[in-house]
């Protein structure tokens, strides 16, 4: 359980996977015009959470060189995505026993998609180029707060460690997309509720759960 603040070391913030805790999103990815807070919403769907844990000195120090190392190249890909008109600056890396497994920037704009954000581009190669999709034994390092899409992406892939380094509210400052979302949710009513329930016993057995 979370007791705590997010642990950090100088750099960037450490979310680490435990049982069910507040949500590590601010108010500010869900705003309501309710007044309502959603947060725990999502919160309560994922298990990536803060350590608490604290670090002798000289191992603290080392951690934040390594942390430093990595979101470094995470903040280079965000200058990147700029410099090459490819989406806004925004950059994430996968790393797995100390290695680069990928780079990657936000490529909404390249690749005319929505979804393509760092986070998420980084996750998609990462799989492609590790040829699994459990992410299990790899770590993220990425140059922002992840929005609730990339941090639930992030979650899916089972990634066993992130680290961000600018927050949520700066970005937001900066005039990043983060918007009231004018969409209306609801579940089918009658037959149609039915027939996609029915999918679920109907392919049970046919494919391989992940």
């Amino acid at each position: 359980m979370w007791t705590g603040a997010p642990a950090s070391s100088g750099f960037g913030v450490d979310w680490r996977s435990d049982d069910l805790a507040p949500s590590p999103f601010p108010s500010s990815w869900f705003p309501r015009t309710d007044g309502t807070d959603r947060r725990h919403l999502l919160a309560r769907s994922a298990d990536l959470l803060p350590s608490s844990a604290a670090l002798p000195m000289e191992e603290a120090k080392a951690a934040q060189d390594r942390e430093h190392k990595f979101l470094s190249i995470a903040v280079e890909e965000a200058y990147r995505a700029v410099d090459c008109g490819h989406g806004r600056p925004f950059g994430a890396v996968v790393v797995r026993n100390d290695e680069v497994v990928v780079s990657c920037h936000n490529m909404v704009v390249m690749n005319t998609d929505a979804t393509a954000h760092a986070e998420v581009t980084a996750i998609r190669e990462a799989c492609k180029k590790l040829g699994k999709i459990d992410l299990s034994d790899c770590e993220m390092y990425a140059s922002c707060e992840p929005c609730p899409m990339c941090f639930g992406a992030v979650r899916l892939s089972r990634i066993k460690r992130l680290v961000y380094g600018a927050t949520a509210e700066a970005a937001i400052a900066m005039g990043s997309c983060y918007q009231n979302a004018n969409l209306e949710i609801k579940r089918a009513d009658g037959d149609g509720a039915l027939l996609a329930e029915q999918l679920f016993d109907n392919t049970k057995g046919k494919f391989q759960m992940y």
